[in-house]
Formats: C-alpha cells, structure tokens, sequence
C-alpha cells in the first residue's frame, strides 16, 4: 500500500511543481495580449518545425541502432524509434522514467539486455551533454553581452555573491569524496565475503552489462555516420527553436543568435526534473526573450507555441508507436502461435 501511495505521489508533486511554475509564469501576464499573438501566427511555421523534430527523432533512431549493434544484437530501426517514442511518453509521466521504458521495450522486442540498453543510453545523454556544454560556447561567443547579464542574474537570485557560491560548492565536493572514500573502504575490507553473495554478483553482472553498453561507441561499425547524425539532431534542434520565431509577430526578426540562446536555455528547461520540463521550460525561454527586447507576453507564447507543439507531436508518436508495438506482437503471435501442452490421461484398470 505504502509503495503504491509514493509511486503516486512523486510524480503528482513534479506535476504540482510544473503547475506552480506555469501559474508562477502566466501570473501578471495581460492574456488579451498573448491571445492577439496566437491570433495573428503564421503556424505553418510550425508546422515546419515538427518536420524537424519528425526527422531528428528519426535520426536519433538510427544513431541508437547503430549504438546498438556493437553488443551483439540488432533491432530495426522501426524498434528502436517506436521504444524511443514511448520512452519519451514515459518521461511526461515521469522524469527520467522513460529511458528505463525504452530499454524493457527493446527487450522485449529484440531481446536486448536492459542492462546493455540502458548503458547505450548513457552514453546517448553524456554526447547531448558534450554537444550541448558546446552550445552553450558557442552561445557566450556569440551573445556575449546578453546571456552573462542572464546568468549573471540567475546566480545573483541563488547567492548573495559568489564566495558563497563557491564555499557550497566546495563544502558538497569534499562530503562526495568522504562518502566515496568510505564507501570504497568498506567495499575493500568486506570483497571476499561480497562476491559470495548472490544479489553483489547480479549487481556485477548488470554493471558489466551496462558498461557494455556504454563503450559500445568505441566498435561503432561507421564512426562518420554516427556523428553525422549527432549534428544532424542538434543542427534540427536548432532549426526547431529558430522557425517557431517566424510564427510570431513580436519574433519574427530576431536573429540566429537569438535561436541559438533559445536552444542553450530551452535545453536547460527541458532537461529539469519535472514532466517534460513544463513551466521551467517556459520561464527560461520567456527571461531570455526579454533580453532581446520581446515583450513578457509574446515570450509566453512563443514558448507556449514551441513547447507545446513539439509535445503533442512526441504524445501522437509515442501512442502511434505503442499501437504499433501492440499489433506487431498480436499478428507475430498469430503466425507463431504456442503448441498446446500435451495432456495425459490414465486409464484405470
């Protein structure tokens, strides 16, 4: 009962949090405003950007197949996007969830280990990771002067000036590293006894799985093709943010640069703890719009116009792809049906 009552209640607080941000957001908002705005869009713009994102997810299909093919085993492109899809599904429901789910739906599938899955998709998120670190780059080159003023201001709302900043930041790297070097003693001093146990050697075994996995993309069998689609993905992501800006009035002459700052913080947004980053998604694209002169409104609703768009399209894609999954696991166990278990019957004499 205990179980069933928190697994309900984690994901009904994130929900609680994205709508006290999104409240938090739309508070002192004028909604004619936003409403004139939605009014006078050009949505076939939008539109444009969920080809986009059509593509990029299918990009990041086949680049988790070829991931993939390395361990040993070898889903379809057609598996891999649908478990990806309703892996993104998962996450709306609850963060972070959804690359557990991708992997068990490949495992069933096509037989991969989640194990094995779940260390491909690390090394998935440690690429956006690197990719994104050199967005942000890119960015502060650029657009120097208006994102240190944004940052500059996130942190001076955090800390009251910096050498505190830096003191907490110390103070949690020294408790890491105590629990680290504990952690490692007590590991060493009790091993012998450990490897005997049944649940540390699973535990070993499902490491070694997932690392499998992880280093998977060191034997990619076209390292050029791999990264080409990794470009490829952020190269729509970009395209994505900068196309809704010609939906709007107030952002129809922002320039390139604007786009690229959308994309750094919206990734943020995105990559935040709560259901499919909502309401801090929209806080951080409406601050970074402001510094480019976009009234509070229109920066609502293009983060409106942006977000939720591209999460129906994940929404219809993932439930397109489970429905598929469903039929394709029906019409299999129609052509192969299970042989009826033979049945004994003894005669008395």
């Amino acid at each position: 009962m205990k179980k069933k009552l928190l697994s309900f209640l984690k994901p009904a607080l994130l929900l609680g949090v994205s709508a006290f941000l999104m409240w938090y957001a739309l508070k002192e908002l004028d909604f004619e405003k936003m409403w004139a705005e939605f009014l006078h869009a050009d949505y076939g713009w939008v539109l444009v950007s969920l080809v986009m994102g059509v593509l990029a997810y299918l990009s990041r299909a086949i680049r988790w197949q070829m991931q993939i093919k390395p361990t040993g085993y070898h889903p379809s492109v057609r598996n891999t996007y649908s478990a990806m899809m309703i892996g993104y599904v998962a996450n709306l429901v609850l963060p972070r969830m959804g690359e557990v789910v991708r992997c068990s739906v490949l495992r069933r599938t096509d037989g991969v280990p989640v194990n094995t899955g779940f260390g491909t998709v690390i090394a998935e998120r440690i690429i956006d990771m690197v990719m994104l670190l050199m967005a942000i780059g890119l960015t502060f080159l650029i657009e120097f002067g208006r994102i240190q003023t944004f940052f500059l201001s996130l942190v001076s709302d955090k800390y009251s000036n910096m050498e505190q900043s830096m003191s907490s930041l110390y103070w949690l790297f020294w408790v890491l590293l105590g629990l680290m070097v504990m952690l490692l003693v007590i590991g060493l001093r009790y091993l012998s006894r450990l490897r005997k146990n049944t649940y540390f050697r699973k535990a070993v075994d499902f490491v070694k799985g997932m690392l499998k996995g992880v280093f998977s993309i060191t034997k990619l069998e076209n390292q050029t093709a791999f990264w080409m689609h990794t470009v490829f993905v952020w190269g729509l992501y970009y395209g994505m943010s900068l196309v809704v800006f010609y939906a709007l009035p107030a952002t129809s002459g922002l320039s390139w640069g604007a786009g690229l700052s959308v994309l750094v913080v919206g990734s943020l947004g995105m990559a935040a703890p709560v259901q499919g980053g909502i309401g801090v998604y929209h806080l951080l694209v409406q601050a970074t719009l402001l510094l480019y002169g976009v009234p509070k409104e229109a920066g609502m609703a293009y983060a409106l116009l942006a977000h939720t768009s591209q999460t129906l399209l994940v929404v219809l894609m993932g439930v397109l792809s489970f429905m598929g999954s469903m039929l394709r696991k029906q019409r299999s166990a129609r052509l192969h049906p299970s042989k009826p278990r033979a049945e004994t019957h003894e005669i008395n004499r």
